[in-house]
């Protein structure tokens, strides 16, 4: 599924099938998930691989061709790409185990074709491995949904029992609050409205607030305040009134954007040694430590599966928020 031209529709496309070049390999696509990064793959007016433009960067299937020099990886074994799809390999960032900041890091959707297709060729590199007990259709956004907020939460270095609070219960969120409750903390969920409070519950949550309602931050503050803030949802403005709900070291991590800024009180951080950082996402090993927690602790995304053909709809209603949880296609 390709968009041909600037603001064109996605539509089915057929592209010859080369061999894959040597380090990379053919995976038999099984599910490609929908995440608000594609609105902008999609929508992209003057890509820089120029078009057709096929989105999708998380990614299930099996492998069906190998390349040379591909060691480690066989034809039928189960694979997932994420946002990270490839890495140089000799720079800083790589020789340290951090090639999510590979400043020639390959993204698939925007460096090459993407998952909404019948097989996509990526680079070794980019594989992790699904374990037995995942379905395909469920370790699709691990490769990015699952890994963000599993890292984001795993990374901040809290002892269980400590309390986090998810912001935004969307794609992200609902994956977040599972992986927190999980983990053995105390969760609290956020989101607008009233309407998602019992699939808060049922996600693993212990408290629900309405984003809606004034000053969330204080209202986590009268909760007795919390170690870590992880915003899911792409917007700004809220995040500020969130610091008021923070302990004292505590964390608030930035995983969904928008584009704005954020006005902070220096002195309130400095006083309560407070942090405010930002996440991308993680590595292929990241993405497998995602699926292996996922698996022993009955993580799961909620799903709404469509078939490959009706891509075009599924970034429509990813766009006009009409997406609860998560969109996978399915060829």
């Amino acid at each position: 599924m390709a968009i041909t031209q600037p603001g064109g529709p996605l539509r089915p496309i057929e592209v010859a099938i080369a061999d894959p070049e040597p380090g990379w390999v053919s995976v038999r696509v099984s599910a490609g998930g929908v995440c608000g990064a594609d609105l902008g793959t999609a929508g992209a007016a003057k890509p820089a691989g120029g078009f057709p433009i096929t989105p999708g960067h998380e990614i299930s299937g099996v492998i069906d061709t190998i390349g040379a020099a591909v060691n480690g990886w066989q034809p039928g074994d189960r694979v997932a790409v994420g946002w990270s799809g490839g890495s140089c390999g000799h720079c800083h960032p790589c020789r340290t185990g951090d090639q999510v900041h590979c400043r020639q890091r390959r993204i698939p959707g925007l460096s090459y074709p993407g998952g909404w297709a019948d097989t996509v060729t990526v680079p070794v590199d980019a594989l992790a491995r699904i374990p037995d007990s995942l379905s395909e259709a469920d370790a699709a956004p691990m490769g990015c949904a699952g890994v963000t907020t599993f890292t984001a939460i795993r990374d901040a270095g809290l002892p269980p029992g400590s309390r986090v609070a998810v912001y935004g219960l969307g794609g992200l969120g609902h994956l977040a609050v599972q992986f927190a409750a999980r983990m053995g903390h105390e969760v609290v969920a956020i989101a607008r409205g009233t309407g998602r409070k019992h699939d808060s519950a049922s996600f693993g949550a212990h408290h629900y607030l309405d984003a809606t309602a004034p000053d969330p931050g204080r209202a986590l503050a009268r909760l007795g305040g919390v170690d870590l803030i992880l915003c899911t949802a792409p917007a700004s403005e809220p995040i500020s009134t969130l610091l008021d709900g923070l302990r004292l070291r505590g964390r608030l991590t930035l995983i969904g954007i928008d584009g704005g800024a954020v006005k902070i009180p220096v002195a309130r951080l400095v006083m309560n040694a407070q942090t405010v950082t930002g996440h991308l996402t993680g590595t292929p090993a990241d993405i497998e430590d995602t699926m292996r927690f996922a698996t022993a602790h009955d993580v799961r995304p909620r799903l709404e599966r469509l078939p490959l053909d009706q891509a075009d709809l599924a970034v429509r209603r990813l766009r006009d928020g009409q997406a609860r949880y998560r969109l996978v296609l399915e060829p």
